[in-house]
C-alpha cells in the first residue's frame, strides 16, 4: 500500500483466531451434528460447549496462555480433537504425537516443543511417564479415559462446564500447532503451523479440493488426527460438516463402508495404501457409497493399476493431493476430471497435477536455478501456505530454504502445462555402476504384473556395483510366489540396468502410522531378517 509514493507498513498483522471456526458453525448451525464416535453424536452447540470447558481448565487450573505447548498422545477420539480447539482458542499450540511412537520417542516430542503440559490417552501410561521424566517444564497430565496418571479430562470438562474464555487475540505468524516431521532422515523435526498460514490452507482446502462442500456434508475420518486428517478435519469445521469417527483404533473396511451408507460421507481423506484396501475388499459391494463426491488421496503418489481399481469401484471420485506436512499439503491438485480409467493424453497418467491456488512451483537445479520443461530437478515451491520454519532448528532452516524458495527433497519434472511429475525422494535415488536410478518408474512397472499387490523398490549397499536395487513384493492373495518371474517379466519394459537384482516376496509391507510404505522401515526389517548377509547383497 502507497500514499503520496511512499511504502505505508500496516499496523497490525491480526488474523482470525482458528478457534473462531467452531464459534461460527455452533452459532448457524447449533443443533446439527458435528461429531459422531460410535453410539455417541455431539451437535456443534454441545461441541463448542466442551471444547469452552476444556480451554478454561487448561487456563484456570493449570495456567496455560499464548505461547505455551501442549503435547497430546492419544489415537483418534472427541477429546482429542476437542483439545486442538481448545489450544487454539487460549492461542497455545497444539503438539499432537504420532501415537504408535514409543514412549521414549514421545518424551523426545515433549522436550523438543518444550511443552508445558500434556493429554494423554489412558492406554499410554508410559508415554506419561517418560515425558514428565525428560522434560521439567511438563507440569501436568490430563487423562482421555481412567487412570492414574492425570487429572480426568472428562472430570474437567465438568467441573468448568458452561464457562467461557474469551479467545486470544492471534497475529498472522503466530503459532497454533506443531506439526512433527515422520522422521524419515534423523529425528522428527516440529514443523511450525501459524494461524494465518492455517486459514489460507483451510480456504484453499475448499477452493480446490472440495469445491461446494456445505454442512449438508458428512466426512469419514479413516487416518490419525495427529497430522493430514486433523488439517482436513478442521476444514469440515470450517463448514459445519459432521466428522464421523471409526469406532476402533484399527480400520475395518467393512465397518468404512458401513459409516459411508449410514451417514452419507461425502468426502474422505486418506492416503494410496488405504483406498487400496477399502476398494479391494469385497465387502464393498455390500453397501451404498454413491454420496461420495471426494475421495481425497495423499502421502505418496497412487500406483497406476490402483488408480483404475479405484474409479471402476468409486467412480469418478479421485482428488490427489501433493505437500509435506511443511506446507500443509499445498503444493499440487489433481482433480477428478483429470482420473480416468482409460489411458489418454487427457488422462494425465503419472501426474500429480498442478500448483494449487496461490502457490507457486519450480523444479531447480543444485545451484537453485529453475530447470526447462521435462527436465528432473528438486521440487520448489513459495506461498502463503508454507510454514513459518522448524521451532528452534536453525541447521534445519538453512537448509530446507533456498532464496526464499522451501526445498521439498523430492525430486521431479514439470510440462509445458504446468504438470509436476514426482520421479521420487532425493533420499530414495540410488546409485548402481555410476547411473542414478530412481525406483518410483521401477515400482510402477512391477505393479502392472497380475499377481503383484504391493512393492517397494530400494538401493542396497553393494561391494561391486555400489548399490543394487531389490525389489520387496507383497503378492496377490492365491497367488504362488514361487512361481512368479519377476526379473525375466520386466526384461524388455525398461533399461535392463534398472532391474531390480533381488526379488523378495513379504506376506505385507511395514507401514506408518498413517498407512504409507514407508521406505526407511523396509531398509531396517531387510537388516533385522539378514537377508543378505553382513556384506550386504553382492556377497
Amino acid at each position: 500500500m502507497t500514499t503520496s509514493g511512499k511504502a505505508v507498513s500496516p499496523a497490525s498483522t491480526r488474523v482470525m483466531n482458528l478457534a473462531h471456526f467452531l464459534t461460527q458453525s455452533a452459532r448457524r448451525f447449533p443443533d446439527r451434528t458435528a461429531f459422531v464416535w460410535g453410539e455417541r453424536e455431539w451437535s456443534w452447540r454441545a461441541f463448542e460447549r466442551r471444547v469452552d470447558a476444556m480451554a478454561t481448565a487448561l487456563s484456570a487450573r493449570f495456567g496455560v496462555s499464548k505461547g505455551d505447548r501442549v503435547l497430546v498422545q492419544s489415537q483418534n477420539c472427541n477429546q482429542m480433537f476437542e483439545s486442538m480447539f481448545a489450544c487454539f482458542r487460549l492461542g497455545a499450540v497444539w503438539v499432537p504425537t504420532n501415537f504408535r511412537q514409543s514412549p521414549s520417542e514421545a518424551a523426545y516430542l515433549a522436550e523438543a516443543s518444550g511443552a508445558c503440559g500434556m493429554i494423554c490417552g489412558a492406554g499410554f501410561p508410559e508415554h506419561a511417564k517418560a515425558c514428565r521424566a525428560a522434560s521439567p517444564a511438563l507440569h501436568f497430565v490430563v487423562a482421555i479415559g481412567e487412570a492414574d496418571f492425570g487429572e480426568s479430562y472428562d472430570a474437567l470438562v465438568e467441573t468448568y462446564d458452561g464457562q467461557h474464555v474469551a479467545e486470544a487475540a492471534v497475529e498472522r505468524d503466530d503459532p497454533c500447532w506443531f506439526f512433527f516431521t515422520s522422521g524419515t532422515t534423523g529425528r522428527p523435526k516440529a514443523a511450525v503451523l501459524t494461524h494465518g498460514q492455517m486459514a489460507f490452507v483451510i480456504t484453499n482446502h475448499l477452493c480446490d479440493l472440495m469445491p461446494g462442500t456445505t454442512e449438508e456434508d458428512a466426512s469419514l475420518v479413516v487416518a490419525p488426527l495427529s497430522h493430514g486428517a486433523g488439517v482436513h478435519q478442521l476444514v469440515q469445521v470450517a463448514r459445519g460438516v459432521k466428522t464421523i469417527l471409526l469406532s476402533g483404533e484399527k480400520m475395518q473396511p467393512a465397518e468404512a463402508w458401513e459409516l459411508v451408507e449410514k451417514w452419507r460421507v461425502t468426502n474422505l481423506f486418506t492416503v494410496p495404501t488405504i483406498v487400496k484396501l477399502l476398494v479391494e475388499d469385497p465387502v464393498v459391494e455390500r453397501f451404498d457409497h454413491s454420496s461420495l463426491r471426494y475421495v481425497i488421496y495423499a502421502g505418496a503418489p497412487m500406483y497406476r493399476a490402483d488408480q483404475i481399481r479405484a474409479l471402476k469401484t468409486l467412480g469418478p471420485v479421485l482428488v490427489q493431493y501433493f505437500g509435506l506436512g511443511e506446507v500443509t499439503g499445498n503444493i499440487t491438485l489433481l482433480p477428478p476430471a483429470y482420473h480416468a480409467i482409460e489411458d489418454s493424453p487427457e488422462a494425465r497418467i503419472g501426474t500429480c497435477g498442478f500448483a494449487r491456488t496461490g502457490m507457486r512451483i519450480a523444479v531447480q537445479n543444485d545451484d537453485g536455478d529453475e530447470v526447462p520443461a521435462g527436465e528432473t530437478g528438486e521440487i520448489c515451491v513459495i506461498g502463503p501456505a508454507v510454514f513459518a520454519g522448524y521451532y528452534e532448528n536453525p541447521a534445519a532452516n538453512a537448509k530446507a530454504f533456498r532464496n526464499g524458495w522451501f526445498r521439498t527433497g523430492d525430486l521431479g519434472h514439470m510440462d509445458e502445462e504446468g504438470f509436476l511429475y514426482i520421479t521420487g525422494r532425493a533420499s530414495d535415488m540410488y546409485i548402481s555402476g555410476g547411473s542414478n536410478i530412481y525406483p518410483r518408474e521401477i515400482e510402477e512397472k512391477i505393479l502392472l504384473h497380475p499377481d503383484i499387490s504391493e512393492v517397494a523398490v530400494l538401493g542396497m549397499p553393494d561391494p561391486v556395483w555400489g548399490e543394487i536395487g531389490v525389489a520387496v513384493c507383497v503378492p496377490r492373495s492365491g497367488a504362488d510366489p514361487q512361481s512368479i518371474d519377476l526379473r525375466g517379466w520386466l526384461d524388455g519394459k525398461m533399461a535392463r540396468y534398472k532391474l531390480p537384482k533381488h526379488v523378495l516376496f513379504w506376506n505385507e509391507l511395514p507401514k506408518s502410522a498413517y498407512g504409507k510404505i514407508t521406505k526407511k522401515m523396509i531398509r531396517e526389517e531387510i537388516e533385522r531378517r539378514g537377508v543378505f548377509g553382513a556384506a550386504g547383497p553382492g556377497q
